[in-house]
């Protein structure tokens, strides 16, 4: 999963925590707020903070020192991922200013200058020094560090800007250092859990951020997405990286992106694709629509992304929380397992309804079971048990399994070979025991033909009907897991499992013992005596699979102790 860190892994509830300035007094600090103030794009309507929530953070800690404030804007520079930047051109009070924020080591060299006590003071490598040591000690406190920047501009630029493009004027250079602000985003208290359940269930996650690398790195760790040193490439390395760089860093355990534009997405999907990764990449503008379209899993943002961004996606995330992310995974592995139990469930059955006929073609017998009543299993006893195993709940360890092959397939030798290798035959016991107990009981010899209207070969029909659904009412239980005991996840967790054996049930006493079901299925009542001998094969098939269960625990026990 590559997924961005602002309001995916964090709560982007942002948070002007630290307002820091070369010389600690309170008028510099006002001087840098007034900037925050007027660049920025985030507006107070209506006793609402409306905008980005970066820009809403600076707007609301600048209110509550400067006031509002009047400023004329004349012209902006917007902010863009590549320049990292933004400036907006204003008048205050008369005089004309360009005022700039964005990251630090991207304004810090347009500086010439920096403001100590209300006045530009010319900017030396000490100054430069103290102002790096503290950019690194806010990023290390895991805050997103703005650094913000002016320039006096004379009133020339009034008509300049008129007639040439604002990259030609020059507004962002021998700027006057401000200071910076230090913004919190606290993380989500749910994603450190779902972080573990990832790393559990065998899916890496890797953080692609805009941000500095050590705020990364400090959110990293206090998400528990890493524990170490962690590789971490920020956006300038990575353009000049070669493809084979890329694939070395991404095979590491732990790798972190930082300083990184939209468009980097793509190279990072492209990469791990083609080393045969399955790959979900998050995104919310305009700009990761293609990385969302190359992704296997383009999961755009709901509430903060785009339009085009959801269009590209396959999944929108409604809350923004990579716990939700965590949790598709585990319901989509959930609702994957739950498909196949399904699936053996009613395929065991087909072994009981296709050995009567072999035997009748083979052994020269009457045919067991006729057409009507293999329909009233697969339409009609069969339906209600077999869904609900479709809402059977994760079992547990779900997520601690590592992901399935993108080559396997649903219908696999394990499947196919349980269901009619293994549960199936025992059904087929169970049905022809009944149907020979019924007519050998009656008198029957070996090579006598019978009629289809004789009562004792409805019964023995009915009978080895009968067996079908008891013995299936013991797969339904075997199937509820391939190799959990049922009694581990829960004998009765399951309601709806009752309620479709009970529908059975009753399905079936209706076809047996009511003159209608007797008249459609070709049945005849049977004693009490048939069920109880033909009720044992319904333990022997729940034994014997739980038997199975216990023995494939115990070989993969000791491969998972290794892991």
């Amino acid at each position: 999963i590559c997924t961005d860190k602002t309001g995916t892994l964090t709560q982007n509830k942002m948070a002007a925590t630290k307002v820091w300035t070369i010389d600690g007094e309170e008028k510099t600090r006002e001087s840098l707020l007034k900037i925050a103030y007027l660049c920025n794009n985030a507006r107070f309507i209506e006793g609402q903070y409306r905008g980005d929530p970066t820009e809403v953070a600076l707007l609301k800690a600048a209110r509550e020192t400067t006031g509002d404030l009047r400023g004329e804007r004349i012209a902006e520079i917007p902010f863009d991922s590549d320049r990292k930047m933004m400036t907006t051109l204003n008048i205050v009070e008369g005089r004309m200013f360009a005022f700039t924020k964005g990251a630090m080591e991207g304004l810090l060299p347009l500086c010439a200058d920096s403001l100590i006590n209300g006045d530009k003071s010319p900017m030396d490598e000490k100054i430069r020094r103290r102002i790096n040591d503290e950019y690194h000690s806010m990023m290390d406190r895991g805050l997103r560090v703005l650094a913000f920047a002016y320039k006096e501009m004379d009133d020339s630029y009034k008509l300049k800007v008129k007639s040439e493009k604002l990259e030609n004027l020059e507004l962002e250079s021998e700027m006057v250092f401000a200071g910076l602000v230090g913004l919190e985003d606290p993380p989500r208290p749910e994603v450190p859990e779902a972080i573990r359940k990832c790393h559990e269930a065998g899916i890496k996650v890797i953080m692609i951020t805009g941000d500095a690398s050590r705020t990364a790195v400090a959110i990293a760790k206090e998400i528990e997405l890493v524990k170490g040193n962690p590789v971490v490439i920020e956006g300038n390395e990575f353009i000049r990286m070669s493809d084979k760089e890329l694939r070395e860093k991404l095979s590491e355990k732990e790798v972190i992106f930082a300083r990184m534009t939209p468009k980097h997405k793509m190279r990072v999907v492209s990469i791990l694709k083609e080393e045969g990764e399955v790959v979900a990449v998050t995104g919310d503008g305009v700009n990761d629509a293609p990385a969302l379209k190359k992704a296997d899993i383009g999961i755009a943002m709901g509430i903060s992304g785009t339009d085009v961004a959801k269009e590209a996606s396959d999944m929108v995330l409604l809350d923004d929380n990579f716990a939700t992310i965590v949790n598709a995974v585990e319901e989509g592995r959930t609702v994957y397992e739950n498909i196949k139990k399904f699936i053996t469930y009613i395929f065991a059955s087909n072994i009981p309804e296709a050995v009567p006929y072999l035997a009748f073609i083979l052994l020269k017998i009457p045919l067991p079971l006729t057409i009507i009543q293999i329909l009233a299993v697969d339409l009609g006893t069969d339906m209600l048990p077999a869904l609900a195993l479709g809402a059977e709940k994760p079992m547990p360890g779900i997520m601690k399994q590592p992901p399935r092959k993108l080559q396997e397939r649903l219908l696999n030798f394990s499947l196919m070979s349980r269901a009619y290798l293994f549960l199936g035959p025992i059904e087929a016991a169970a049905c022809m025991f009944g149907f020979f107990y019924v007519m050998l009981n009656g008198g029957w010899r070996w090579g006598e033909m019978l009629s289809a209207n004789n009562i004792l070969y409805m019964q023995a029909t009915t009978a080895c009907l009968t067996a079908i659904i008891i013995t299936q009412i013991g797969n339904v239980f075997a199937c509820r897991s391939s190799r959990e005991s049922v009694f581990g996840i829960g004998f009765f967790s399951n309601k709806l499992i009752f309620a479709g054996i009970a529908f059975e049930i009753a399905l079936q006493i209706f076809i047996v013992y009511h003159p209608w079901g007797n008249a459609i299925f070709a049945t005849s009542p049977i004693s009490a005596q048939i069920w109880l001998v033909l009720i044992p094969f319904a333990v022997i098939l729940f034994a014997a699979e739980e038997t199975r269960k216990f023995i494939v625990r115990k070989r993969a026990a000791p491969l998972l102790k290794k892991t």
